[in-house]
């Protein structure tokens, strides 16, 4: 998985953060999240093509989110990231190996993997951007977090 599943997840975490009918300018998270602008225009492209966030265009321009919080799945994230691609995908060595015929081959792992997928995916599928805000919020950094609210505060656009 690329970082950007994880630059998503914290970008919408400081979308939360935004008063109603407030916006953040893409630029302003991708410095906070350390991002490469370019790269992040895209990730911000891809969570607005899967309906997670809005963007308002122009020069009081920026993002905000289109659903509530609890709404938002981190596997949402991860599909409007990377796609619906499986983790894993047999390569044929098994078969190579036993030199088995088209109609023997198998794989020994895809059960398994596609098992400890499921299991992956129902994790994600657990979690919200809320309950990861929840934690984000308790983690007992509170100068930290009243830095970030302050910066926020100057960066967003109404």
């Amino acid at each position: 998985m690329k970082t950007g599943v994880e630059q998503s997840v914290y970008a919408l975490l400081l979308l939360t953060m935004l008063p109603d009918k407030a916006v953040l300018p893409g630029e302003a998270i991708s410095q906070q999240l350390g991002a490469s602008p370019t790269y992040f225009h895209k990730l911000l492209r891809k969570l607005v093509s899967s309906d997670l966030i809005t963007s308002v265009p122009g020069v009081k321009g920026g993002f905000k989110l289109k659903k509530k919080p609890e709404d938002i799945r981190v596997f949402d994230i991860y599909l409007a990231i990377e796609g619906q691609q499986t983790l894993y995908s047999s390569s044929g060595i098994y078969n190579d190996m036993l030199e088995l015929k088209k109609d023997d081959q198998c794989c020994l792992l895809t059960n398994l993997m596609e098992e400890a997928e499921d299991s992956w995916k129902a994790v994600l599928k657990r979690e919200t951007i809320a309950s990861l805000s929840a934690e984000f919020f308790k983690e007992g950094y509170e100068a930290k977090i009243t830095s970030l609210e302050n910066w926020i505060q100057e960066k967003m656009v109404l």
